[in-house]
């Protein structure tokens, strides 16, 4: 029998109201990209009741819960990543919308930007994967924008 060994990890990719820029918030001390922007998440926990609990411990812990968002929990798009210890990870990244309230970092990043979805491509450093991931969000925006949301 074979064994499945990755990890879960949850990202949540925050949009100004106004849907014209993105949250990107810069790592500090992570093994894999450190002092690199990336979109706020992190692995789903036992402890965690479901994806949506998971999402917004998460959030309070990154950001605050103070930190308000509008977050689409039935559309994702994928990311899959081998990382440099050998794990092997999911990345989920969910749409979602900043509501109210202000961003308040851990200690996992060093500082945040609202960076202009215009300006993406040519903003550094950043994971990657990120314009790819934001050029298939914005295609299912229309769809996205008329299901279901919970705010967390």
């Amino acid at each position: 029998m074979e064994k499945y060994n990755f990890q879960y990890c949850q990202k949540i990719v925050v949009y100004s109201k106004d849907e014209k820029s993105v949250l990107m918030c810069k790592r500090k001390g992570e093994a894999d990209f450190d002092s690199v922007f990336s979109f706020i998440g992190g692995k789903m926990e036992t402890t965690d009741a479901g994806i949506v609990d998971g999402l917004r411990r998460e959030k309070n812990e990154e950001v605050g819960e103070s930190f308000k968002i509008k977050i689409f929990p039935t559309f994702t798009t994928n990311v899959f990543y081998a990382k440099k210890d050998g794990n092997a990870m999911i990345l989920p990244h969910f749409f979602a919308i900043h509501e109210s309230g202000e961003i308040e970092l851990n200690e996992e990043y060093s500082e945040y930007k609202w960076v202009p979805l215009n300006e993406v491509a040519s903003f550094e450093p950043k994971i990657f994967t990120i314009p790819e991931i934001l050029d298939k969000l914005e295609l299912l925006k229309e769809v996205i924008n008329k299901t279901e949301s919970v705010i967390i």
